[in-house]
C-alpha cells in the first residue's frame, strides 16, 4: 500500500444544502468506486469551494455519509475572473495498491472542463 493523492471536482446547480449533499456525496462514492478505495482506506480530505456557496460546507455531506473517522479540511476557493461557478474540488489521501498511473481522477458536470484549462482566457 502506498499513499496517493485524487483529485475531483463537482458543479452543483444551485447553492442549497441538498444540492451540496447530494454532489459531494456522488463525487465522493465515484472517487471510490473509480479507484477501488473504501472510506477505511481513507487518511484525510481537503474541501475547497467557490466564495458563491454559502448555504454549507462540503465537509458536512461528508460527515453525512459516515466519514466520521477521516480529517477533513475546508477552505475557500480564488473567486478569479471567468472561474467556474458553484463548483467544489476536493483532494483526497488515501493509501492504495494502485500504482501512480492507475489513479482516476474524477470531474463531475460542468467541472469536467477544468481538466481542459486554457491558460489564455
Amino acid at each position: 500500500m502506498a499513499l496517493r493523492a485524487i483529485r475531483g471536482a463537482v458543479t452543483l446547480s444551485c447553492d442549497s444544502k441538498e444540492e451540496v449533499i447530494n454532489k459531494v456525496q456522488q463525487l465522493l462514492n465515484e472517487i471510490f468506486r473509480c479507484n477501488c478505495i473504501t472510506k477505511d482506506d481513507i487518511i484525510s480530505i481537503i474541501f475547497s469551494a467557490t466564495p458563491d456557496i454559502t448555504c454549507m460546507y462540503p465537509a458536512t455531506a461528508a460527515r453525512l455519509m459516515g466519514l466520521d473517522d477521516v480529517a477533513l479540511f475546508g477552505a475557500q476557493e480564488l473567486f478569479p475572473e471567468n472561474a467556474m461557478p458553484l463548483c467544489i474540488r476536493v483532494l483526497i489521501h488515501t493509501e492504495s495498491s494502485l500504482e501512480k498511473s492507475q489513479i482516476k481522477h474524477v470531474y463531475l458536470g460542468d467541472a469536467a472542463k477544468l481538466r481542459n484549462y486554457d491558460l489564455n482566457k
